[in-house]
């Protein structure tokens, strides 16, 4: 379980945000939507706990794994190097990778469906292959929590696709907590159960996915009118009206 109790961060006498509470339960995946500004990445440092609370109090389990918007370019690093650094809590400061390490970040690789990563420079991967990498770290931790910032914000179209499809997949697993933020409530819909809106005006809604991606919901959160359109799988997609008059 992870989560946030009436919590408030301040900068500079400005709360980004104030008296939040939400709660992913293990087996469940929360997305985190809301406008460029919003706190999205500070409530993420909160929750880590590598951000300051001014009120309330946060539960997270001692190690958390968290993929960042973006991944420095270890040099000369391997794939495999990368995900065993998942392992640092366990291994100690001055302490060495075992077998069992090496067989963790192994496994997490296989999990994201990236093996073949392993023996690649790390530094060389293309920016699809190197999120595959960042989340196989997480996992690699071992921990019951998994924390996301923006994990498709810097991909292209098809590497969004394929990360949505793994978080997807994590989510049916049903073992963590998973928390991601992004900016597209279409992510939400093919990734996650529930979600938290942080509206404009120092607001929150947080609910099941249905209630909360809803095109009243979304024109409030970006300011601009949303539509529902049926896609020819079926599948249903929201997108803006700027989107042309397949939205109309």
């Amino acid at each position: 379980m992870i989560g946030l109790d009436n919590a408030a961060v301040a900068f500079q006498g400005r709360r980004l945000f104030q008296r939040i509470s939400f709660t992913v339960e293990t087996g469940r995946t929360l997305a985190v939507l809301g406008p460029n500004g919003r706190g999205k990445t500070t409530l993420i440092r909160a929750l880590l706990g590598l951000q300051v609370l001014a009120e309330g109090r946060r539960s997270a389990p001692d190690v958390t794994g968290y993929v960042p918007q973006h991944g420095a370019s270890q040099s000369r690093l391997t794939g495999l190097d990368v995900v065993v650094m998942g392992r640092a809590a366990r291994i100690g400061l001055f302490g060495q990778p075992g077998r069992g390490d090496i067989a963790a970040a192994e496994d997490a690789l296989r999990e994201v469906g990236a093996s073949e990563l392993a023996g690649l420079r790390y530094d060389r991967l293309s920016g699809g292959q190197r999120q595959l990498v960042l989340i196989a770290r997480a996992l690699a931790t071992g921990s019951p929590a998994l924390v996301l910032d923006e994990p498709t914000s810097a991909l292209d179209l098809g590497n969004q696709s394929r990360t949505l499809d793994l978080l997807a997949r994590l989510r049916d697993r049903r073992d963590r907590a998973i928390l991601f933020t992004t900016h597209d409530p279409n992510h939400a819909l093919a990734a996650a159960d529930d979600v938290l809106l942080m509206l404009p005006g120092g607001e929150e809604q947080h609910g099941p996915l249905a209630e909360m991606i809803t095109p009243d919901l979304m024109q409030r959160l970006y300011g601009v009118e949303m539509h529902w359109v049926t896609l020819p799988t079926g599948r249903k997609a929201i997108v803006p009206a700027f989107a042309g008059s397949a939205a109309a």
